[in-house]
């Protein structure tokens, strides 16, 4: 009962705003052709009502199968009808503010200024039209991240330089892909399209740094046929992130969701992926041998921390160089350099770059730096390096602004 009497009054704030703003707008409106007029007043409140409707909806639909789908539509929808007007509002309560004062210096000084009775305070048009471009240009920025942005995968190239690289491993090509979220896809076709793209690129080794899905495992059941391609002659390696534990959906019993994660293991055999749940494997080529350290989920904030370095790291072969995939980036400064300066490179992604930013040149801004220090491309400090993923899918909002997904290619050399 608290729960629904809180949606129905999230429900009459939001109507309340589009009320306000639909009457702050009308002077605007009054200019434009009558056929233009209507057709404006019917999708405005038509959107309106479907909100209200995707604000129920994300509240109520069932939190499995199809509806699953439904409710991250409801959400996304809600975030692109409230944003925009959330930035458009400050710009008319500006004017409904500065039209008080006049209103209350007018009553104040009426007997002195005869002249003004009667006259009506007038809304700034020029307030009103920034108040429509404030809230019309994020949402044209965030509709063409949605049509162009989400899949817009492109590759990035690095050489990747280990000083005590064996020479049997100098030129190795080595393909990393990360946070696929399978859940999120809504276009088959084009997920197909950038694993093509990888594929193309003729990896030695891959490389996934975990979130497989978002909640659960069945998201990926459908993309099978695509990631089952996802192979290379030295292997496919894979680790978890924070979503493939399940940790974001309620489920019936502890059975269920320790089910699911059984699933998520036996989904990677069934791709073909090597998964390392705090383990390592030794790579061996010609006689050489590098170390390949895989741990579960673990990260300097706020979520659960499944993974376990000094697991991962038991018995392993004491070869030149050690490659570790950890999902999170934050476990590089809190836990890998200062306890294991003998690890050369760590492999993550987590953040997405915020799936908003801009990169030009060698100048990078993301929200995310405000989150995490290191959270797109690659870092070093002394000999350790860690290459952070910007992502191959997306999760919340269905696109990218300025961050595209990504496919990183390496290769490997020792000078």
């Amino acid at each position: 009962m608290d729960k629904l009497l809180m949606v129905f009054g999230i429900a009459l704030i939001l109507l309340l705003i589009d009320y306000y703003l639909f009457d702050s707008t009308k002077k605007i409106r009054r200019s434009w052709p009558e056929a233009i007029r209507k057709v404006t007043i019917i999708l405005f409140w038509a959107i309106s009502f479907i909100a209200i409707a995707s604000l129920f909806g994300f509240n109520y639909a069932p939190n499995e199968g199809v509806m699953n789908g439904m409710r991250r539509f409801f959400l996304v929808f809600l975030f692109l009808n409230i944003f925009p007007k959330i930035l458009a509002l400050p710009f008319l309560m500006v004017d409904d503010i500065v039209r008080i004062i006049k209103w209350t210096n007018k009553v104040i000084h009426k007997s002195e200024e005869k002249h003004l009775e009667g006259k009506k305070i007038k809304r700034s048009e020029f307030l009103v039209k920034a108040a429509i471009i404030a809230g019309g240009v994020p949402l044209a920025i965030m509709s063409y991240g949605i049509v162009s942005g989400a899949y817009n995968y492109r590759i990035i190239r690095r050489k990747l330089v280990i000083p005590n690289l064996p020479k049997e491993f100098h030129g190795i090509k080595l393909a990393q892909i990360s946070d696929i979220h399978a859940g999120s896809f809504f276009n088959k076709r084009a997920v197909a399209g950038g694993i093509e793209m990888l594929m193309g690129e003729k990896p030695d080794l891959i490389f996934f740094t975990g979130d497989l899905v978002n909640t659960q495992t069945d998201e990926v059941n459908k993309y099978f046929d695509i990631f089952n391609k996802v192979k290379a002659p030295l292997g496919t390696y894979s680790i978890l992130g924070n979503h493939d534990y399940g940790d974001y959906r309620s489920w019936a019993s502890a059975d269920a969701k320790r089910k699911n994660l059984l699933d998520m293991i036996e989904a990677h055999k069934l791709l073909g992926w090597d998964l390392l749940l705090n383990e390592n494997r030794t790579l061996e080529l010609g006689g050489e041998k590098i170390s390949i350290i895989g741990v579960e989920n673990w990260g300097a904030g706020r979520f659960t921390k499944y993974g376990d370095i000094v697991k991962a790291t038991q018995n392993i072969n004491e070869s030149s160089v050690k490659l570790l995939l950890s999902h999170d980036p934050s476990h590089w400064d809190a836990q890998i350099r200062p306890d294991y300066s003998d690890i050369d490179v760590m492999f993550a992604g987590h953040t997405h770059g915020f799936q908003f930013g801009v990169e030009l040149g060698n100048f990078k801004w993301s929200p995310a730096q405000y989150a995490y220090k290191q959270w797109a491309d690659l870092y070093q400090k002394g000999n350790q390096k860690l290459y952070v993923n910007r992502g191959f899918g997306f999760i919340g909002y269905p696109g990218r602004i300025g961050i595209a997904p990504e496919i990183t290619v390496f290769e490997l050399v020792n000078s």
